[in-house]
């Protein structure tokens, strides 16, 4: 229970450790080398989603376009967590971090609604949450990065904005990034990521 194949960077003892999460159909390296060139001082962990949907790797089971099997995101996301945890006990790291695109964004998110402690800071690249998350008090306070398409035709504008909302009830230090375009990373994403982690991890 917990494994993962995954991709690492090891920095030295005292540095923060920034999780990865990929795409659909992406894999550890989608992020690596964005990470080693925003984050260079941070330890790198990139998780290999674990389960197929012809043939791209996921991190939870879906049974349509924007329509997730809910009981196996509510499962993965646990074990995911559980991952997560026993990286951080092994790094010992100042500060944890973590990002995600897409897939990798929501089920990012979906362990911050449940284990709100789980990271200082996350980045959600994209994410789409269709569904109405239950209040969570330990959100407060906590640094949220969100981003997104305008013409994204996979995560409406509305959903995002659903989300930055809820966000913004829970009192979290919500910061929205848009570009114009549609569900593909812009360039002002991809350098968001280095001052955010930096306000987020190093307050």
């Amino acid at each position: 229970m917990g494994d993962y194949q995954y991709r690492e960077h090891q920095a030295p003892a005292g540095a923060p450790l920034v999780f990865m999460f990929h795409g659909t159909g992406g894999d550890e390296n989608q992020f690596f080398d964005l990470a080693r060139e925003q984050l260079p001082e941070a330890h790198l962990i990139a998780v290999r989603g674990d389960v197929s949907e012809h043939g791209s790797l996921r991190y939870f089971r879906r049974q349509a376009e924007g329509v997730y099997d809910m009981e196996d995101l509510a499962r993965r996301a646990v074990r995911l967590a559980q991952f997560v945890r026993q990286q951080v006990a092994r790094v010992a790291p100042t500060g944890v971090g973590a990002f995600g695109y897409s897939n990798g964004a929501n089920i990012l998110a979906t362990m911050l609604f449940e284990q709100p402690d789980l990271v200082d800071a996350a980045a959600l690249m994209h994410p789409l949450i269709p569904w109405a998350p239950a209040p969570q008090s330990q959100l407060k306070g906590k640094p949220i990065l969100l981003t997104a398409g305008e013409q994204d035709g996979i995560c409406d504008a509305a959903e995002t904005q659903r989300l930055m909302d809820y966000f913004k009830t829970q009192g979290s230090r919500i910061e929205v990034l848009w570009h114009p375009g549609g569900h593909e990373i812009a360039e002002q994403e991809r350098l968001a990521l280095a001052p955010f982690f930096a306000r987020g991890l190093h307050p």
